[in-house]
């Protein structure tokens, strides 16, 4: 079972995200801001992480760009999530390191796709 970390500040948001990836057969670590997120992605090791870009803390893109520095996280795909999709935000999500990007709010059999594709390009050997 794969686990994912959601770093996601809202309520509503991790709440019904989080019950839909359990659902699809996922466990499910929370973080509620950047710095958390960061923290937990170095002590759980997801096997991916749904990272919200506004968050308090730190936000989402310098989590990611935290993630993406250390060694131990470095491997970890990032999907980016945010509900302020302006031009050129996919841009900065892949230049932070995030390895794909989604908007809110989230159409779940996207986000899903976008998750198994990911997982799979992970789990294979090299």
């Amino acid at each position: 079972m794969p686990r994912i970390l959601l770093v996601e500040d809202n309520a509503m948001n991790r709440d019904m995200l989080s019950r839909r990836l359990i659902r699809n057969g996922y466990e499910v670590v929370i973080a509620v801001d950047g710095q958390q997120g960061v923290d937990m992605a170095l002590s759980e090791r997801p096997d991916l992480i749904l990272m919200d870009m506004s968050l308090p803390v730190i936000d989402g893109w310098e989590a990611t760009r935290r993630i993406k520095a250390e060694g131990a996280t470095a491997k970890i795909p990032v999907i980016a999530l945010t509900a302020h999709a302006m031009a050129g935000d996919r841009e900065k999500a892949m230049e932070v390191g995030c390895d794909d990007y989604d908007t809110k709010p989230v159409e779940i059999a996207r986000l899903l796709g976008k998750m198994s594709a990911l997982l799979e390009f992970v789990s294979r050997p090299t």
